[in-house]
This record gives structure tokens, sequence and C-alpha cells, in this order.
């Protein structure tokens, strides 16, 4: 009986959270400038173009630049992989070490 009323509630949350999630949907940016009072207007199709030819071409002057991901970095992808790693592997060998020894081991087993 426990179990069906922990399903059913789950899947209403589920698609409770699920019908309230699209009327929350951010947008990643706005084409507009920032006025000297806090207003704000529009890009021209010049503005956006002359901008976007500008960050074409300043990749191509700098082609060592790359895309900016900095793999090797700690911030970078394997760097925070690595130092995810270190720690949950950390607190697993810990969990393994403290389990094999104490009141509740099985006897004859350390």
């Amino acid at each position: 009986m426990n179990t069906k009323i922990l399903l059913a509630a789950s899947l209403i949350a589920v698609f409770t959270v699920g019908y309230y999630a699209e009327s929350a949907v951010a947008f990643a940016q706005y084409m507009g400038n920032v006025g000297g009072e806090g207003q704000t207007g529009s890009y021209t199709l010049e503005e956006a173009l002359e901008l976007q030819r500008r960050r074409i071409e300043s990749a191509e002057a700098n082609p060592s630049s790359g895309s900016g991901t900095p793999y090797l970095d700690a911030g970078g992808v394997v760097g925070a992989t690595l130092i995810a790693a270190a720690v949950f592997g950390g607190l697993s060998g810990a969990f393994l070490i403290r389990g094999r020894s104490g009141k509740y081991a099985a006897m004859g087993r350390g």
C-alpha cells in the first residue's frame, strides 16, 4: 500500500514539475544595447552582422586560441573530472576501510 502511494505521489510530482517548467523558460540572450539610463534598444541587422564578422576575424587571426574550453585546466573538463574522481574515490575508499572493521562487521572477517 505504501509503495503505491509513493509511486502515485512521485508521478504527480514529475508531471506537475513538467507542466510548470514549460512556462518558466529563460531566454539566453536578447539583442539589445543598454543605454546610459538603463534603457534597452535593439541591434540593427547591420550591427549584428558587423559584430559576427569581427568575431570570425578574431578567431581566424588567433588560431591557437581554440574554442575557449580549457580541457587540462582544473576548471576545465579533464581537470574537473580528475578532481571529482579523486574526491569520490577517496570517500568510497574511506567507507570501504571503515566498513571492514567495527561493531557491526561480520565475525571472523577482521
